[in-house]
C-alpha cells in the first residue's frame, strides 16, 4: 500500500500543473521519495518534474505504447517510491480520441484516485453540478478530491466548499491566488535563470499548499494497494528483446541543457552501456556503437555549438565510417548545414552531414503525435520544435514521410536517411521496442 493519486483538471488552464508541481515538492519536503509521472508524450514538462521532485520522471502515454506495457513501467518506477504523483493533461477527460488518451484513462489504467484542480476564476454555483458530473460521468474512476486554484478571500473559499459538500466531492483545500506564479515557457525553463526562478516559484506555491490543502488527508483518501493489478496480459520484456544474449551496446548519448528531451524508459530499454557527453561544453565524441543526439532547444545555445569544430568533425568521420547515428527533434540541428536562432539572425555553420538546414522563425511551436512508417517498422513519436527545416534538392532522396495520428501526411515534418545515420524532426518512443531495430 502507498498513497497514488493523478492531479487533473475540470478544463485546460486551470493550474494542474503548478499544483502538482508544488504537491511534489512539498512531499519532498517531508523527505518522502517522489516518483512523479506525467500524461502525454510532451518531453519538456519532464523538466519541472525533475526539479520539483528530485527524481527523474517517466512519461505514460496510450498511444505511444500498448497499456500492458504502461501498467509495467508504473509499477517498475513507483516501486521504490514512498509516493506516486502523476500530473494528467488537457482537461481530465480530453484525449486524442474522446477518453482515448485522456488522463481519465491513464488513472482508471493503474487504479489510482483522482485530484482535480478547479480554478476559483469566476467559479460560481455551476461549479457544484459540474463536480456532480465528473464524479458520476465515470464511475470506474475514483476521485479523491478537489483542490481550488488561485482563490482570492477565505469568503470566496467558503462558498467552493459548499459546492464540493451539494455535489458529494471532498474539498481538499486551496491554492491562493499568487502574482506572477506563472511557470516559464518551455523553451526558457533549461536556462539557469529560469531555473532559479522555477525553483523559489516551487518553494512559494508548497508553503500555501502545506498551509492551505490538508495533505494528510489527500495522503489518506489515495493510498492504494501497490503495484497495481495486470488488467491485460504481461509481456515481459525478456521476451520482445531482439538484443538479449547478444553484446552489450556501447551508446553515447548527448546530454547537457541543449539536448535533454529523451524518455527515460527509451534509455534504461536500450540495456547498454551508456556514455554521456555534452556538445555544448565541448565534449569528444564516446567511442560508441550507437550514437544518440536527443531534442532540446540547441537554438539556444547555437554559437556554443558553432564553436565545438573538433566535435563536428568527429560526427562527420563517425557517419562516414557507417556509425549508427540516431538524431531526433533539435538533435537534427547538429547534423545540418547551419543553424539560425531567431528571425534575420546569424547562420551558425553546424556538422554539415545532411542537406538541410534549420531556422527559428517564430514562438509557434510545431506539435502532434506522428508515425513513421520504415522499413516494416511502425514507428510512433510526438513532435514539439519551434523551428523550420529547410532541405536542398539533394534531401529528396534521403526522405520517409512523417505521417500524423490518422495517417495523412505531415508537411514540413522529415525522416532522414544517409548511411546509417538517421535524423526526423519526432521525437520516438523506445521504451517498449528499443531503438536498435532501426539497423537491423
Amino acid at each position: 500500500m502507498k498513497p497514488q493519486f493523478l492531479v487533473g483538471a475540470m478544463m485546460p488552464g486551470s493550474g494542474q500543473t503548478l499544483v502538482a508541481l508544488g504537491l511534489m515538492r512539498a512531499l519532498r519536503q517531508r523527505n518522502l521519495r517522489v516518483q512523479s509521472f506525467k500524461c502525454g508524450p510532451e518531453l519538456a514538462d519532464l523538466r519541472y518534474h525533475a526539479l520539483a521532485a528530485d527524481r527523474e520522471p517517466v512519461s505514460l502515454d496510450t498511444w505511444l505504447s500498448s497499456r500492458s506495457h504502461l501498467q509495467t513501467v508504473y509499477n517498475r518506477y513507483g516501486e521504490k517510491a514512498d509516493v506516486c504523483v502523476v500530473e494528467g493533461r488537457i482537461g481530465l477527460f480530453d484525449g486524442f480520441r474522446k477518453t482515448q488518451g485522456s488522463s481519465a484513462e491513464m488513472a482508471r489504467l493503474m487504479k489510482i484516485p483522482v485530484v482535480i484542480v478547479v480554478s476559483a476564476r469566476n467559479a460560481g454555483y455551476s461549479t457544484a453540478a459540474m463536480l456532480y458530473g465528473f464524479k458520476h460521468f465515470n464511475t470506474e474512476l475514483k476521485i479523491a478530491g478537489v483542490i481550488f486554484n488561485q482563490v482570492t478571500s477565505a469568503a470566496q473559499y467558503g462558498f467552493l466548499r459548499e459546492t464540493c459538500a451539494e455535489a458529494g466531492v471532498e474539498c481538499l483545500g486551496y491554492l491562493p491566488y499568487l502574482e506572477e506564479a506563472g511557470l516559464p515557457p518551455r523553451h526558457q525553463a533549461l536556462t539557469l535563470p529560469a531555473r532559479k526562478s522555477l525553483d523559489q516559484l516551487l518553494n512559494q506555491v508548497a508553503e500555501q499548499l502545506v498551509q492551505h490543502v490538508d495533505i494528510d488527508k489527500l495522503l489518506n483518501l489515495s493510498t492504494r494497494i501497490f503495484p497495481c493489478t495486470y488488467s491485460l496480459p504481461y509481456i515481459s520484456e525478456t521476451e520482445t528483446d531482439i538484443w538479449t544474449g547478444k553484446r552489450k551496446q556501447r551508446i553515447a548519448l548527448a546530454s547537457d541543457p541543449a539536448f535533454p528531451f529523451v524518455y527515460r524508459q527509451s534509455i534504461d530499454r536500450t540495456k547498454g552501456d551508456i556514455t554521456r557527453f555534452s556538445p555544448i561544453y565541448g565534449s569528444e565524441l564516446p567511442e560508441a556503437d550507437i550514437v544518440y543526439l536527443p531534442g532540446g532547444y540547441p537554438e539556444l545555445f547555437a554559437r556554443q555549438l558553432h564553436r565545438r569544430k573538433r566535435l563536428m568533425e568527429q560526427l562527420r568521420e563517425y557517419v562516414e565510417k557507417g556509425g549508427k547515428l540516431l538524431a531526433e527533434g533539435g538533435g537534427m540541428a547538429l547534423l545540418g548545414q547551419t543553424l539560425t536562432a531567431r528571425p534575420g539572425g546569424t547562420a551558425y555553420e553546424m556538422a554539415g552531414i545532411l542537406p538541410y538546414s534549420v531556422i527559428v522563425k517564430d514562438n509557434r511551436p510545431c506539435s502532434g503525435y506522428r508515425q513513421t512508417h520504415y522499413r516494416g517498422l511502425c514507428l510512433k513519436g510526438y513532435e514539439y520544435r519551434y523551428f523550420d527545416i529547410v532541405p536542398t534538392e539533394e534531401a529528396a532522396s534521403l526522405q520517409t514521410p512523417v505521417c500524423n495520428l490518422k495517417g495523412g501526411e505531415v508537411s514540413g515534418s522529415f525522416f532522414f536517411r544517409y548511411k546509417n545515420c538517421i535524423a526526423t524532426t519526432v521525437h520516438h518512443y523506445w521504451g517498449e521496442t528499443g531503438l536498435y531495430e532501426l539497423w537491423e
